[in-house]
């Protein structure tokens, strides 16, 4: 039977990426010591695959679709087609970025300052191509991990980690001084899945939902009644993806009206919609917008 492979990355994503496919419709379950989850599709077969390495094995066909990260990609200067971009990780919607970091009492404050300064970093390639773009000679070397505590104690001179908001870098007293790349997390498909005409079917399926499923995060849906003279004073405090959903109730003089908002602007709106004389007001979640 043809199964399209798909590739859960295993990490800091997993939690989340799981998180995700389950709002899109499909439970995926293992334990800590299975590296091939089952999923509730007879179509899809999964396998954990760190985000290292997502790209590679996606390009080579070991698996036809996979979720890693752009900085991945370009480390390993991976040929995959990137199918949907999907701005989330394990703690917030953000993009992630790649920077250069120094001690707070370093005398280097820009590139050119670390010229013959040696760098240590997970994202090696990329961080040789970037200096390299730039004519700045660095010696840079793999970190398998602490790699702040490196430049912290002295054994290197900078560091190019990853981060969403500099808290860790600061706690450290450290200070970055340059950015150079933003990154997060993309849906990629392998080119000759892609030329199956059922693996390409199913591909656009988990893309169309998981992309869904994003935007239905963080927002909620709120049904309401009023009555006809207020109509145009809720509609025009209440938010919409296109426009709101208004229909007649067997009362003519009401109306129902029904949107998409944000999960925290809806705590300030509900008292407005009140005072602009909504009734019968409803919140309930959402899985997906499609």
């Amino acid at each position: 039977m043809k199964k399209l492979k798909v590739g859960i990355p295993k990490g800091s994503l997993e939690n989340s990426t799981v998180e995700l496919f389950k709002r899109a419709g499909w439970e995926i379950g293992y334990n800590s010591r299975s590296y091939f989850p089952s999923i509730n599709d007879e179509d899809l077969s999964c396998s954990l695959v760190r985000a290292q390495e997502m790209s590679r094995y996606v390009e080579d066909g070991t698996l036809d679709l996979g979720i890693t990260g752009k900085d991945w990609i370009s480390e390993n200067a991976s040929v995959v087609v990137p199918l949907q971009d999907l701005i989330y990780s394990k703690t917030s919607t953000k993009e992630a970025r790649w920077v250069l970091v120094v001690r707070e009492d370093s005398p280097i404050e820009k590139l050119e300052d670390l010229r013959g300064k040696r760098i240590s970093t997970e994202l090696v390639n990329f961080t040789k191509r970037y200096f390299a773009e730039r004519g700045i000679p660095v010696q840079v070397e793999f970190s398998w991990g602490a790699t702040e505590a490196k430049v912290v104690e002295g054994l290197v001179d900078a560091i190019v980690e990853v981060t969403e908001t500099g808290s860790t870098i600061r706690a450290n007293k450290l200070k970055i001084i340059h950015e150079l790349m933003r990154t997060n997390p993309q849906l990629i498909a392998n080119r000759d899945a892609l030329k199956d005409a059922w693996k390409r079917e199913k591909c656009e399926q988990i893309r169309v939902l998981l992309n869904g499923s994003l935007l239905g995060m963080n927002k909620v849906g709120i049904k309401l009644n009023v009555e006809l003279k207020n109509l145009p004073g809720v509609l025009q405090i209440l938010p919409a993806l296109t426009s709101p959903t208004v229909s007649v109730l067997s009362n003519e003089n009401w109306r129902a009206v029904e949107t998409i908002v944000s999960a925290v602007d809806v705590r300030d709106l509900i008292p407005r919609l009140l005072t602009c004389g909504a009734q019968g007001i409803i919140e309930y979640s959402l899985n997906k917008v499609i």
